[in-house]
């Protein structure tokens, strides 16, 4: 492949996926409401996921620093969506669960992005979709590998 070529893909990725990002985050946070930020609703959708984790997993997780993902929990607690527990053995690990408030306010925003995703989803035939989301996670691996090389 010519290096006219190659920037020429590389101009149209990055286009592309700013483009992508930019919309689908607008429309999902519309899904979401105003009870909740795009970062509070992923913390709440990992730690309905997982059940039970702590802040310096979210931090590694999301690859923010743990005062970021503290701000976070301390507003997901302030709202009662989220409770924390301390290990018995050591005092200094607290782990996070979500409340019944916020398993039933995380179960009411994902109905909604789950039918937002699905209304756009289902635009693509069966083979389109399953072939772009295996080239998507793809996509993901190699950046989770380029990331891990860089550190």
């Amino acid at each position: 492949m010519s290096k006219k070529n190659i920037k020429e893909l590389v101009d149209r990725y990055i286009a592309v996926s700013f483009s992508v990002t930019k919309q689908a985050e607008s429309l999902i946070r519309k899904q979401i409401g105003s009870d909740l930020t795009s970062d509070q609703h992923y913390t709440l959708r990992y730690i309905n996921q997982v059940d039970t984790c702590t802040s310096s997993e979210l931090a590694e997780v999301f690859d923010v620093k743990k005062s970021a993902i503290t701000a976070i929990i301390n507003r997901l607690f302030e709202k009662g969506l989220i409770k924390r527990t301390r290990d018995e053995n050591d005092r200094r690990v607290v782990y996070l669960t979500l409340t019944e408030k916020g398993q039933t306010l995380f179960s009411e925003t994902e109905q909604r992005v789950h039918k937002l995703v699905e209304s756009f989803i289902t635009k693509f035939d069966e083979q389109e979709i399953k072939q772009f989301i295996d080239t998507y996670e793809k996509l993901n691996d190699v950046l989770l590998d380029v990331q891990k090389n860089n550190e």
